[in-house]
């Protein structure tokens, strides 16, 4: 579905995502804030910044993947251990934060999803504007 989008627009959906989620991100310290649980509050900010940091090692592994004449199987393969190394290591992230504090570890997890969310979504409008079924 995202792989059928032109270039331009896949570019349509990054800007929007990482302004969306800043400001959903923004919202998510504030509520934590006033609910008297500022460890949450800083998981946000943290789970934030690493689905910010995975979006962004995502985006520069595809790009050094060399697809002219490469294996289709061995590309996928590729990106398949990349995404799991990383997936790995937000796992461990966030298991180390449920350890040391319970509410900065679900405050990471919150702001992880709060990512997902606004990607998915932003994603879901290019596809839908571009009339790729």
């Amino acid at each position: 579905m995202l792989a059928d989008l032109e270039v331009g627009s896949l570019n349509r959906v990054l800007r929007p995502t990482m302004l969306v989620s800043v400001a959903l991100g923004a919202i998510g310290f504030v509520v934590a804030l006033l609910l008297s649980a500022p460890l949450a509050a800083v998981g946000i900010a943290v789970g934030m910044a690493l689905a910010v940091v995975n979006f962004r090692l995502l985006a520069a592994g595809v790009v050094k993947i060399p697809i002219e004449g490469t294996d289709t199987k061995l590309v996928k393969r590729i990106l398949r251990s990349r995404s799991l190394l990383r997936l790995a290591v937000l796992t461990a992230i966030v298991i180390a934060g449920m350890l040391i504090k319970a509410s900065l570890g679900m405050g990471l997890v919150i702001g992880l999803v709060l990512f997902q969310l606004a990607f998915v979504v932003n994603a879901g409008r290019a596809v839908l504007r571009e009339g790729i079924s």
